[in-house]
């Protein structure tokens, strides 16, 4: 039998910053931009009052969460909601630094690693448990206690199920330092009672347009017909969800040393207008350039083609490449790519859809040969 674990790391980023300071612990800390600010008369650290920018978060701790802040939150915003929480500069370095441990002290007990980002990894755990549940589970808990240690105390969280989508679900229910497992089973009595949303990809976008369809939950999304959500969201989007709902994903993970494209991409919690939200899109998309960068550089790859994902409001997605003559990987080569990659969508053309709800960069093309560069025509997203 297939068994497939998602490791994610408990609020990496944050945690990080406090396994360097112990003085950290207990309190709310958020993470985000490359400047420092120094602290104000008789503080410790800076805080998000003294913040002024268009930056976004790249994280915050449990206890930031419970003050209304997340990841990629605007930085002004998170500093209306909590004021006096910490707010430190983004480390790559230290962070990749401690990602390189949790995933070397990962692949030491198994081998069969799929790498998903500096924070999360698939993890096939079918040939060592010899498809048994009870051994992955504990393989799993010898898989902690080896992050742990590797890292100097920070914890994970693993799901088990038989197949990636389930196993991103199952990651989640019991953070931070959970264990959750879903045998096949198991599938309508754990995951159908769960809000739909809860199915990595499910946006809020797509949570209302389901509960105007009256579905709120994983079972009433299977209860569905599939063509009736193919009619309402398209073929794939569609055809995704049903199968979702049914507990059916047959990806398989890659283990290639040399990826054949890495990209990044958010899902907005609402949408957001190519004009009047420029500023706050302009900050998603160096979130995620900055994103891909540390990516890139992790694997020491440079990229000839970068491109853009976007999602309309209606669900209806929209991909446009750029090629470079020399490969990149800096994080601000990448935005500037990106940028032109944004040129070439046709906001303006009639019937184009003005709000956007998922923004994605992708890079490609490591060591190939480059065709001439795109001769890009309109402007968006300027800095």
């Amino acid at each position: 039998m297939k068994i497939i674990a998602h490791l994610d790391m408990d609020a990496f980023f944050a945690t990080a910053e406090l396994i360097r300071d112990p003085r950290l612990q207990g309190l709310p800390v958020a993470v985000g931009g490359r400047s420092n600010i120094e602290p104000l008369a008789g503080n410790e650290f800076p805080v998000l009052s003294q913040y002024t920018g268009r930056g976004v978060l790249t994280t915050a701790n449990y206890e930031a969460r419970k003050l209304g802040l997340h990841s990629a939150m605007p930085t002004m915003k998170a500093a209306k909601l909590a004021p006096h929480a910490i707010l430190l500069p983004a480390d790559f370095e230290w962070y990749k630094h401690l990602s390189r441990c949790f995933k070397t002290a990962v692949r030491d007990v198994v081998p069969w690693v799929e790498d998903r980002g500096v924070d999360e990894i698939y993890i096939d755990l079918s040939e060592a448990s010899e498809g048994n549940f009870d051994q992955a589970v504990d393989i799993s808990r010898r898989l902690k206690i080896a992050v742990t240690q590797a890292t100097g105390g920070m914890t994970c969280s693993i799901g088990l199920s038989a197949n990636k989508m389930t196993s991103k679900i199952c990651s989640d229910l019991q953070k931070p330092d959970g264990l959750s497992v879903v045998r096949p089973e198991q599938f309508q009595s754990i995951i159908w009672p769960l809000p739909v949303g809860k199915i990595n990809g499910v946006g809020p976008k797509a949570r209302e347009k389901l509960l105007q369809m009256n579905v709120q939950t994983v079972a009433e999304l299977a209860a569905c017909d599939r063509t009736t959500l193919i009619d309402r969201f398209g073929q794939s989007y569609g055809a995704w969800l049903h199968d979702c709902a049914w507990g059916i994903d047959n990806r398989e993970l890659s283990y290639e040393s040399d990826p054949k494209s890495m990209s990044r991409e958010t899902t907005f919690e609402k949408d957001m207008h190519v004009l009047r939200d420029r500023t706050d899109l302009t900050a998603v998309l160096t979130r995620l350039t900055n994103r891909l960068a540390e990516d890139l550089h992790r694997r020491e790859l440079k990229a000839r083609t970068i491109g853009i994902k976007v999602r309309f409001g209606n669900f209806k997605s929209l991909t446009r490449d750029h090629t470079v003559q020399m490969p990149i990987a800096d994080s601000s080569d990448l935005l500037e790519t990106a940028r032109l990659c944004l040129k070439k969508v046709p906001f303006t053309r009639t019937g184009m859809q003005s709000s956007i709800r998922l923004l994605g960069v992708k890079a490609s093309g490591f060591g190939e040969h480059s065709p001439e560069p795109d001769n890009p025509q309109l402007s968006l997203f300027e800095a």
